[in-house]
């Protein structure tokens, strides 16, 4: 399981022109779910998203995790971060977890982190979305559970 986490300013997602989740500041979450994932993972993962320090403390250094910057997530699943990249110049999707194994884990994963007190809001699994942000920094890191 990864997660490609972006420090945002302000973050959303539409589908068929219609906004579906956003937040303000926080993280914006992409989250790609490998076919061998599981729950012990997701719960590993989803807590070094929650405590991971990328917010500036009041000396300007990255010191603060997102609740403690009173920031919120947007998880968005995005099956591409589970390609195979290894060889040629087409990514394989070999290592992607079946879609219904998928779906419950990226659940499974919002309701987890949802169970720490932070607002969470996310995409739609499946759909084709629209993700804009204003990356703060450009702060980008990718976590593996």
């Amino acid at each position: 399981m990864k997660a490609l986490i972006q420090r945002v300013s302000s973050a959303s997602v539409t589908v068929d022109q219609q906004l579906v989740g956003a937040i303000n500041t926080g993280l914006l979450v992409l989250l790609g779910v490998e076919k061998d994932d599981t729950e012990q993972q997701l719960k590993k993962l989803a807590e070094k998203v929650l405590k991971y320090r990328v917010f500036s403390d009041e000396n300007g250094k990255m010191n603060l995790n997102v609740q403690q910057a009173g920031g919120a997530l947007l998880v968005v699943s995005q099956f591409t971060l589970a390609a195979d990249t290894n060889s040629g110049l087409r990514p394989s999707f070999s290592t992607a977890a079946h879609p219904d194994n998928a779906l419950k884990l990226y659940q499974d994963f919002v309701t987890y982190c949802r169970s720490f007190g932070i607002e969470v809001a996310t995409g739609q699994f499946g759909a084709d979305m629209q993700v804009a942000l204003v990356n703060n920094g450009p702060v980008t890191f990718l976590l593996n559970s």
